[in-house]
């Protein structure tokens, strides 16, 4: 799902302006052409204002549908990226402002079919210009009851335009750990990806993605930020990474770092309560290069842990349990 394509949504006041603007334009096109012989004055200026008003009626439709197109059906959408949503935003305002931008649509529409057949029986200039100020009375109105609705859809936007654009059907790896342990660095190794890596404490920022092709294979990696051992009081990136985790991962990769930047004995408390996910759970040393091998095979021992330590390893084990998991885009 890319939420990249979410439109801009702009004051209440914008679409007035512009629809209003744009009809005063069409309004003095129709003017310059010349009036046939055969129509009189008032079915000519008839003409007019009824362009003046499908205009009006056209350009606030076209922006409120599109809007309405560039959010995503709430209720269709994978449960990640629901429970995301109800984690970043208020679900159901934002189920309330979609709808209340609906409403103003059929509501334009309607008015304008009103209003349409109060001009086509006037029968002087004077009850035409009436009506149409009327019905830019309603429309303007209508719009002001909304206006609330167009300044939260636009803080959903901003919200939901940094998502992560995951394929929620594919085989999907989560990278899992604490932060700074090289989950970035395993992504870059085991995919295309070219996640920010830096040589100094640093927490990924969002989710990164990669995928890992083999043959005819792909599998979808994703490198979830360094999570600390308190999911009672996690902040909103925290939050992104158990809801991938949870919703989905068809495989952890648990990174372990025996460089201590943070306790092994911390490091496997986590890992034991990943493992209470009831999700497939592998381990893997990092920064083999510059840990000894000798506490390398005391962790293995002391801990009773079936860890791979190298990428070549790792990616063929990936690469199986996706074999065999048939959940996998060929």
């Amino acid at each position: 799902m890319n939420f990249q394509d979410l439109k801009k949504i702009e004051k209440y006041t914008f679409y007035i302006d512009l629809a209003f603007n744009r009809a005063g334009k069409r309004a003095d096109t129709l003017r310059q052409r010349k009036m046939p012989a055969d129509v009189d004055r008032v079915r000519w200026s008839k003409g007019i204002e009824e362009g003046k008003l499908t205009t009006v009626r056209d350009i606030i439709c076209d922006r409120l549908e599109e809007i309405l197109k560039s959010f995503p059906s709430i209720d269709n959408l994978d449960v990640f990226y629901v429970e995301l949503i109800k984690c970043s935003l208020d679900y159901g305002q934002l189920k309330k402002s979609l709808g209340a931008i609906n409403w103003c649509m059929k509501k334009v529409n309607e008015f304008h079919r009103v209003f349409t057949n109060k001009v086509r029986k006037a029968k002087e200039n004077k009850e035409m210009n009436r009506h149409r100020v009327e019905y830019y009375g309603r429309i303007s109105s209508l719009l002001k009851q909304v206006k609330n609705d167009f300044v939260y859809l636009e803080e959903a936007r901003r919200v939901m335009k940094d998502f992560p654009a995951i394929k929620t059907k594919m085989y999907t790896v989560c990278l899992f750990g604490f932060p700074n342990v090289g989950k970035s660095t395993i992504l870059s190794k085991l995919t295309t990806s070219k996640p920010e890596i830096n040589s100094y404490p640093f927490t990924t920022k969002t989710l990164n993605l990669g995928y890992l092709t083999d043959s005819y294979r792909k599998m979808q990696i994703v490198d979830t930020p360094g999570t600390l051992n308190r999911f009672e009081k996690m902040n909103v990136i925290e939050r992104q990474a158990y809801l991938a985790l949870k919703h989905l991962a068809d495989l952890i990769v648990y990174v372990f770092d025996l460089t201590e930047e943070y306790s092994i004995a911390d490091q496997m408390k986590l890992f034991i309560r990943i493992k209470t996910l009831e999700k497939p759970v592998l381990a893997y040393i990092t920064k083999t290069d510059i840990t000894e091998q000798e506490k390398i095979n005391e962790f293995k021992l002391k801990y009773q842990a079936e860890a791979f330590s190298s990428i070549e390893e790792i990616r063929n084990e990936i690469i199986n349990r996706a074999i065999k998991s048939q959940k996998i885009n060929l």
